[in-house]
């Protein structure tokens, strides 16, 4: 038992001491602050879906003038207002509040229109007397029609003003908005939902009290939060919907896209519901660094005003990105659950509804709105056409009013006898008495039964309403369908059935090292295929540009690029893009420039790719001097060296890594000599080496074309001829078509044969290209060009060419 004093007593009284019982007071006490908390502070009304310091933030705005079309104050100034008159709690929880109701990332349809920093999902808000806020347009639907007596008003917490119990809320705002709340032993968690949507389950239910779950579902399918995402799984909603409580998990939307020439990534357009990127990013670390995570190699967070979201994931090279992103939504907030608790206020007793029961309560209240409203617009027009029936007696009779009102002796009298004169009420009497002068005008006849036949036609409108309960129904609906049209926006979350197979479960986390093709075009485009057989006849003909080298590797192998230079330049399979598989002729429009590879300097050039094997014969180069030279395999471990010595103004015109070492090397110079001989005549040398004569040279010649065939398939040489004082790319030239069989070889060091006869203004050859028939020829653009048909003239002079030839290639 405890003892506690009673009420003071007088100083004379003795002293009087109240047992109680600790265990009934304890009981009381909890019971009463639980109410408190229940009722007053945590859980919102079903009816207009706010909490009372939401409801008094709202009213408060409504009462100082801050509408849309008005200019923002300062946020502290209405923290004031609504904490002197109506919420005696501290200015930080009032301020938290109104913050909330301005943030378009937690509510669906924000009712304040903030001015200033009101905080982000990583960041909370500026102070009060930083920031500005004035009421939203959807705030104007909150508080409409306070005026006219549509909800009942209640004392302040010190009876000096009063206050709306509820507000009218021309819109089911508990649905469209959602609400969040601990009280005790209870609490309340519910999504946004999309309001033309949630709007026309109302107008359904409005007409079809009976419809079932599956009915108001086809208008309500699932939540729609702020920040769209994507909900996967909707049986849980279903559930909410049906009991009051479930939850679903809601995923970030992403795509995997290109975020450098070499490598992907994983770009995130929008995260789950209150999730921000840098707590994702903050999540990615930890796993990363504690080895849960594998293929990351950096994340940046590039959300901006403009573009929005944009939280970009860098995927290492190796590392498959749906592999990676499934990591991800396991191991970070990329994917979280929300689990809905529909408990609501409704009668002041917390209740846990389904989707039915809170349309169903926001119905009826809307019904018990509106038809306040009409009564107290009844009321009102019944008032005025009893004024404008009195005035238009008066008029019709004004001297003898005038008359009357001049011979009393004051104005009780006068009112007196107007109403015994000309049967009026005394509301009538004294509206007469109280009439200005500039009333009593013609005009103002026509005026006030103009109005009394309108009072007449809204008096029986409202009647209607008031006796017809469909009427009323169809009132409420078309209301709705107003707001809805002015107001609502189309949907942001997307709904999806069910995740579908995880990726890990059928994608292996990294790359796997099947073969493959890297393919150079003749605009310097670099591509992996996913192809794992060879290319075919057709494959080598590209649909955009002309494939100038092919190299045979797998995903996770290393190759290299020759320059002009004489440089070998290695380069792993995996940084560089992917192409589909090759249904019929390839295309390299999706393939990374080579300068994001490789560092040129100015007037170095790719020449081809070769596969680093030590089982080949080596490589083989020709420069623009005659010079050839066949490099052994001992090919070093770093990035990049020279593979040949060159002399000052030499630079290597042709490379190719030989098969068999027995190809035919083929030299062909400006002044149309081609000569070819044995790659067996020419002996190996180090990387150090400088080479030896390949081909004699006359007068100010030079080396255009280097490369190798097999003798024992059907090659082709291709010579453009043209002049050498015409601009690069503006003379097209003559072009021709040439067995290489019709070719004889020589010796090495010799000069050749003559391989092109040129026309009048022709004083060379522009290019030259020697390989396997069925080549294809590019524009210096890439769009490929068929070649013409080989004939038998090795000598001859060429025909016109249809373009600026900028390369040829054949696999």
């Amino acid at each position: 038992m405890a003892r506690r004093p009673a009420a003071s007593p007088p100083v004379d009284a003795p002293e009087r001491i109240v047992d109680i019982d600790v265990a009934d007071e304890m009981r009381n006490a909890f019971l009463e602050y639980s109410y408190s908390v229940i009722h007053a502070r945590a859980l919102p009304d079903a009816r207009d879906g706010l909490k009372p310091v939401h409801r008094r933030i709202l009213y408060s705005m409504s009462e100082m003038g801050l509408r849309p079309e008005r200019g923002h104050v300062k946020s502290s100034r209405v923290v004031g207002e609504v904490m002197g008159k109506y919420h005696p709690h501290g200015d930080s929880a009032i301020y938290d509040a109104l913050v909330r109701l301005a943030q378009p990332f937690s509510m669906r349809l924000p009712l304040v229109d903030g001015h200033g920093n009101f905080g982000s999902l990583d960041d909370g808000p500026a102070a009060s007397r930083y920031t500005e806020a004035r009421m939203a347009p959807a705030a104007l639907l909150m508080v409409t029609g306070l005026d006219e007596d549509t909800v009942p008003f209640v004392p302040n917490y010190d009876d000096q003003l009063t206050q709306p119990d509820v507000l009218p809320s021309a819109y089911p705002n508990l649905l469209v908005n959602g609400t969040t709340g601990i009280a005790v032993g209870m609490a309340t968690n519910m999504p946004p939902h999309n309001l033309v949507e949630v709007i026309g389950a109302a107008r359904h239910l409005l007409t079809h009290p009976d419809a079932s779950l599956d009915d108001l579902m086809k208008f309500v399918p699932g939540p729609d939060l702020p920040g769209g995402g994507r909900i996967v799984g909707l049986d849980g909603i279903r559930d909410a919907y049906l009991t009051g409580r479930g939850s679903f998990r809601t995923r970030a939307t992403t795509r995997i896209d290109k975020v450098s020439p070499r490598r992907q990534g994983i770009i995130v357009t929008e995260l789950p519901y209150l999730v921000g990127p840098e707590k994702v990013i903050e999540k990615i670390k930890d796993a990363v660094q504690s080895k849960k995570l594998q293929g990351i190699a950096d994340v940046k967070d590039l959300t901006d005003r403009e573009s929005g979201m944009q939280l970009v994931i860098e995927i290492k090279n190796g590392f498959n990105p749906e592999a990676v992103l499934d990591k991800l939504y396991k191991l970070t907030p990329m994917e979280d659950s929300f689990s809905i608790n529909n408990v609501a206020l409704v009668d002041g007793r917390p209740r846990t509804m389904g989707l039915k029961e809170l349309l169903t309560v926001y119905v009826d209240f809307r019904r018990d709105v509106v038809r306040r409203r009409s009564e107290y617009r009844l009321a009102k027009r019944r008032e005025r056409l009893h004024l404008v029936e009195g005035l238009l007696i008066a008029i019709l009779d004004i001297d003898e009013v005038i008359q009357v009102i001049r011979s009393s002796d004051d104005a009780a009298i006068a009112r007196t006898r107007l109403q015994e004169v000309f049967d009026l009420s005394e509301v009538q009497a004294t509206f007469i008495l109280d009439l200005q002068l500039r009333r009593l005008t013609k005009f103002s006849r026509i005026e006030l039964e103009k109005e009394q036949s309108e009072l007449l036609e809204q008096i029986a409108a409202l009647e209607e309403i008031l006796g017809d309960d469909k009427v009323l129904t169809k009132l409420i609906s078309s209301e709705l369908a107003e707001v809805a049209k002015k107001h609502g926006d189309p949907r942001r979350t997307v709904l999806l059935e069910s995740a579908g197979q995880p990726a890990a479960a059928s994608t292996p986390l990294e790359v796997a090292d099947d073969p493959c093709w890297v393919l150079l075009s003749s605009t310097g485009l670099l591509a992996r295929t996913s192809d794992a057989e060879p290319l075919s006849r057709d494959g080598g003909r590209a649909k955009h540009d002309a494939i100038v080298a092919a190299v045979r590797t797998t995903a996770r192998g290393e190759l290299a690029v020759v320059t002009s230079a004489g440089r070998v330049v290695r380069l792993g399979a995996l940084e560089l893009p992917t192409l589909p598989p090759s249904n019929g002729a390839p295309t390299l429009s999706g393939g990374a420039p080579l300068a994001a590879y490789v560092d040129l300097v100015a007037d170095e050039v790719p020449l081809t790719l070769m596969s680093l094997s030590p089982d080949s014969p080596g490589l083989a180069l020709g420069t623009a001097r005659g010079v050839v030279k066949r490099v052994t395999t001992d090919y070093p471990k770093g990035s990049s060296w020279e593979a040949i010595s060159l002399k000052d103004g030499d630079r290597v015109v042709g490379a190719v890594e030989l098969t068999t070492g027995e190809e035919q090397l083929v030299f062909v110079t400006d002044q149309a000599s081609l000569l070819h001989f044995s790659a067996g005549d020419v002996r190996p040398q180090g990387r150090s080496g400088g080479g030896i004569a390949g081909i004699r040279l006359g007068d100010d010649a030079k080396v255009v074309f280097f490369g190798a065939v097999d003798l024992n398939r059907d090659n082709i040489v291709v010579t453009v001829s043209g002049s050498s004082d015409a601009l690069p790319g503006t003379d097209a030239g003559s072009w021709k078509v040439t067995s290489f069989d019709e070719y004889p070889g020589k010796g090495r060091a010799t000069a050749g044969v003559r391989a092109h006869r040129f026309l009048k203004g022709e004083d060379g050859l522009l290019l030259a290209w020697v390989g396997r028939a069925g080549a294809r020829a590019a524009q210096p653009n890439g769009v490929a060009i068929t070649l013409p048909e080989a004939d038998g003239r090795r000598d001859g002079s060429g025909s016109p060419a249809p373009a600026v030839i900028g390369g040829i290639g054949s696999l």
